[in-house]
């Protein structure tokens, strides 16, 4: 296979692993900087270019789009998607994920655990919208935040007043969760490749850090999940519509309680925790559905 990979930095260690893995098994994977493609929209002849040239006769595209360009990189997506180009995971599936509250929406639709969650636009709900989330501790969350930043965790209801205030004066949507104290600082991320879970890892924040987050201190190691937590990872998958994604789950007292899916997972601390080849199950995924015009979307949506 010739496959394309939209990335901007191509000396991360997920996408140098994506790279070997599939170079390992004798494919051609040439990464790609997002922002520097630009796009001929014509009728009938939808087109990408990169640096001057046009982009063709590639067999798949793995989209490893950041977060803060999300817009643009699904319009490339999409573009690839159109010319017949199979997509790791497709454009609609990763603007459901990136959108926080549309992703909580199909996930409670869909009878999935969530954390109570409270959205409201006038600052003068707020003591409403904090009541329905459990009152104080809360979280609340920047619905464009991303890696931790953009959550903060409120121990009165006169701080969480005051947040919420702050925020919603610069002009920003927030999420209101309850806070699931049970967990001890903790988190779950299963890694979902095609509707099966195949490794998974606790994280642990750092000392006086709630947020779980790798790169903000914390730590990984090993967890075997229960049946629960595993049925919980393959299900949120499904309603986002992710080939490959990263469910991050909480331990509450009532089971297994999802707070993200990430259509892009990074794949270091999972597999220094757990010693699998990750990037390879990716790789040998596409080998198996990788065909010409499988997007079910084509770019629509």
């Amino acid at each position: 296979m010739k496959i394309a990979m939209l990335a901007r930095n191509a000396e991360l260690y997920t996408h140098k692993r994506l790279k070997s893995a599939a170079e390992e098994r004798g494919h051609t994977l040439d990464i790609i900087n997002t922002l520097r493609c630009y796009m001929n929209i014509a009728s009938r002849r939808p087109e990408v270019y990169y640096n001057g040239e046009k982009l063709v006769g590639y067999d798949a595209v793995i989209p490893r789009i950041g977060a803060s360009i999300t817009f643009y990189g699904m319009a490339v997506l999409r573009q690839f998607e159109m010319q017949g180009v199979y997509p790791l995971n497709e454009s609609v599936a990763i603007g459901r994920s990136r959108d926080k509250l549309r992703s909580m929406q199909l996930l409670a639709r869909d009878g999935i655990g969530l954390p109570v969650t409270t959205f409201a636009h006038d600052p003068k709900q707020t003591e409403e919208v904090l009541e329905l989330a459990g009152g104080a501790p809360v979280v609340i969350k920047l619905l464009e935040g991303t890696q931790g930043i953009g959550v903060v965790l409120a121990d009165t209801k006169r701080s969480a007043k005051s947040v919420v205030e702050a925020f919603r004066g610069a002009g920003v949507n927030i999420l209101l969760q309850e806070f699931i104290k049970e967990a001890g600082g903790s988190d779950i991320r299963a890694i979902v490749v095609g509707g099966k879970v195949v490794a998974s890892m606790k994280r642990t924040g750092a000392q006086g850090d709630f947020r779980s987050n790798l790169h903000r201190g914390g730590t990984a190691e090993v967890i075997k999940l229960s049946p629960e937590e595993r049925s919980t990872a393959i299900r949120s998958a499904k309603a986002m519509g992710l080939n490959v994604c990263g469910v991050d789950m909480l331990r509450a007292n009532h089971g297994p309680v999802v707070m993200e899916v990430n259509s892009s997972p990074g794949l270091e601390g999972v597999e220094k925790a757990t010693g699998l080849d990750i990037a390879g199950k990716i790789i040998e995924y596409m080998e198996k559905h990788a065909k010409p015009n499988a997007t079910k979307t084509k770019g629509k949506g």
